[in-house]
Order: C-alpha cells, then sequence, then structure tokens
C-alpha cells in the first residue's frame, strides 16, 4: 500500500512539473517597434515585421505561445516582452539586397525578470534574391529571429546575445 501511494505522490509531482513546463508564454501581436528607432515609415507601413514576427516566434518554439493583441500583464503567468529596435532595408532586387532586423526581448514569470536577450539577422536575399522584393527580404530576417527566441524561450540565457 505504501508504494502505491509514493507513486501516486511522485505521478501527482511529475504531473504539476509538466503542467508548470507547458504554462504558454504569452507575446504581443505583433511584436512592438522600440521607442526610440531609426526605422523608416515605409517598413513600418509595408512589410508587417512585427506580424510576421510574433508568428514565427510561436510556430518555431518547442515552449507553447499565445498571441495577444495587447502588450501582456508581466506579473501573471510567462510573458515575453519583445520589440523591433531596429530594421535596415538597403539595396534592390538589381544591385543586391543589404537587410537586416534587431530585437531585444525579456522573460518575465510571474512578474520577476527570467532572462533578456537582444538578436540581430541579416540577410542578403539568399537563393533567388534577385527575384524578391524588400519586404521578402527582410521577412527571412524575423524568420530567423523567430527561430533564434524559439530555441532560446526553451532555454532561456540572461544577457544572450543571439543571431549573428
Amino acid at each position: 500500500m505504501q508504494t502505491f501511494i509514493r507513486i501516486t505522490i511522485a505521478a501527482a509531482m511529475l504531473a504539476s512539473a509538466g503542467a508548470a513546463q507547458a504554462q504558454a508564454v504569452q507575446l504581443q501581436k505583433p511584436v512592438p517597434f522600440a521607442q526610440e528607432n531609426d526605422v523608416s515609415d515605409a517598413i513600418k507601413g509595408q512589410c508587417q515585421l512585427g506580424e510576421k514576427l510574433a508568428d514565427f516566434v510561436k510556430e518555431r518554439s518547442s515552449v507553447p505561445v499565445e498571441l495577444t493583441s495587447q502588450a501582456p500583464n508581466s506579473k501573471s503567468g510567462r510573458v515575453l516582452q519583445m520589440e523591433i529596435s531596429d530594421a535596415v532595408s538597403m539595396g534592390n532586387a538589381f544591385m543586391g539586397h543589404q537587410k537586416f532586423v534587431k530585437a531585444k526581448g525579456t522573460l518575465f514569470e510571474n512578474g520577476k525578470k527570467v532572462a533578456s536577450f537582444t538578436v540581430r539577422r541579416n540577410s542578403m536575399g539568399g537563393a533567388f534574391g534577385g527575384f524578391k522584393g524588400s519586404c521578402a527580404v527582410l521577412g527571412r530576417t524575423v524568420a530567423a529571429i523567430g527561430a533564434d527566441v524559439g530555441k532560446w524561450l526553451a532555454k532561456p540565457v540572461d544577457g544572450a546575445s543571439l543571431g549573428e
């Protein structure tokens, strides 16, 4: 009988630990631009980087991510506060693309900072870059950032510098 009770208690403890790990991280969609940024109005208005970045973080994370339309309350649950701090679109399909996006984020759990990161990704367009528009190439950078952040969420390290 004591063995049964021990097994039951151990199973309950494992289940509760798994539930804590499975708690979704809340992330605002779209990911906002930092207040202080030099991102052109054309990029902000045409490329939908914030929407794409939130979707890619959710899609490429092994940790459940819940997208919210408003900035989530960092004092309750797990919250990733992210912002796009810079994006540059130089060049074009004929001259060659030279694009990058930078972002930063902080993970909170019940109001306490867990860890933060900065991330930067560059792209020249990849294969057939000459056939891609500027927003498509910038989209490649936020896809890579989404994968970087998704991987980081599984094992957050404070002060991490992700990407390139």
